[in-house]
């Protein structure tokens, strides 16, 4: 089953119980999702809307961030819900200590030596770990690495 029909039932089955957090969230998703196919145009695979999926987990945690800056509880707590509905249709999230490893694979494999190459680095890891990890840790892990400091 891919990921949409997964979603796609889910929803179904939270209409039928009533459950009315996770409606909302699998909703605003399947929206998302819907809105990225018609900017593609055509159908996405499977790890193009687990990009999707991370985009709106980047988005809820914001929010989150956000909405607790202005101290409004009631926002933090739907946005928390929402999190907790979409986290579960990501792959299980990787280990700063993984994250480290594959990137000290990734700069031996395009022979990088300095801060200057992180240009040849980022491009290859992303690719290799999206969805599993964070764009803005492993920014800071390859400049790390590549300054010598990790």
């Amino acid at each position: 089953m891919s990921l949409k029909e997964r979603l796609n039932n889910d929803l179904r089955e939270a209409l039928r119980s009533g459950d009315e957090h996770r409606k909302a969230a699998l909703r605003m998703v399947l929206a998302a999702v819907h809105n990225a196919e018609i900017e593609a145009r055509g159908e996405l695979d499977d790890g193009a809307i687990l990009g999707v999926l991370a985009k709106e987990v980047k988005q809820r945690r914001e929010s989150i961030e956000e909405f607790r800056k202005g101290r409004r509880e009631d926002l933090v707590a739907r946005e928390e819900a929402q999190l907790a509905t979409i986290q579960p249709y990501l792959p299980q999230q990787m280990t700063r200590e993984e994250i480290i490893e594959a990137a000290r694979n990734v700069i031996a494999e395009v022979g990088a030596s300095g801060p200057a190459d992180k240009g040849k680095v980022m491009p290859v890891i992303i690719s290799q770990l999206r969805g599993r990890a964070d764009g803005r840790e492993i920014n800071t892990i390859v400049t790390e690495l590549l300054a010598g400091s990790a």
